[in-house]
């Protein structure tokens, strides 16, 4: 018996193939929707309120959508698929949470890159100038920062800076009940 088993071992190490339960991928499947549903509801607000929606309306919301958990994608790359999906689905009114930047550039190069970065930020909060440099505080969509962050080292040949203030930007007040 022993011989039978050790090429079955074998062949499930070299070609990776190993049967799995019903319930066994149903309980995976299940985990990968709960923990793709944690994702969006970490990434993404309520733009009316500013605040997270909770893990469970984002669950029923994906569900009344019919989404599909796939296996061979990762959680993440699944969560934001989701996202643009229950965007378009109108289910709930969702968004990205935002992010809250620094940017500081030289004085020389403020005129020409507060127009640059005004045309890839969602809203400037604050900006200031002083005899050295200039800084705007500002909210962008977390899809454009990697371009921002590179405009900013090209256009300033490294001397600009883009500091990440909050990864996302959530109103944390207590709502008020009547």
């Amino acid at each position: 018996m022993d011989g039978l088993s050790l090429p079955l071992d074998g062949q499930i190490l070299t070609k990776g193939e190993l049967q799995v339960s019903e319930k066994e991928r149903h309980q995976q499947l299940d985990e990968v929707f709960k923990e793709i549903a944690t994702i969006v509801a970490d990434k993404c607000v309520n733009p009316a309120t500013k605040r997270p929606y909770p893990v469970g309306i984002i669950e029923q919301a994906m569900k009344d959508t019919h989404v599909s958990v796939k296996a061979n994608k990762t959680s993440k790359q699944q969560a934001l698929d989701v996202i643009k999906h229950l965007k378009e689905a109108k289910i709930i009114e969702i968004e990205r949470a935002r992010m809250r930047l620094r940017i500081a550039i030289g004085v020389k190069e403020s005129k020409k890159m507060k127009e640059k970065v005004s045309k890839l930020v969602t809203s400037v909060e604050s900006d200031n100038y002083d005899d050295v440099e200039y800084e705007m505080i500002v909210l962008i969509d977390p899809g454009v920062y990697r371009e921002l962050d590179e405009m900013i080292r090209a256009e300033t040949r490294g001397k600009g800076r883009v500091e990440v203030l909050s990864i996302k930007e959530v109103e944390e007040s207590e709502a008020l009940l009547e």
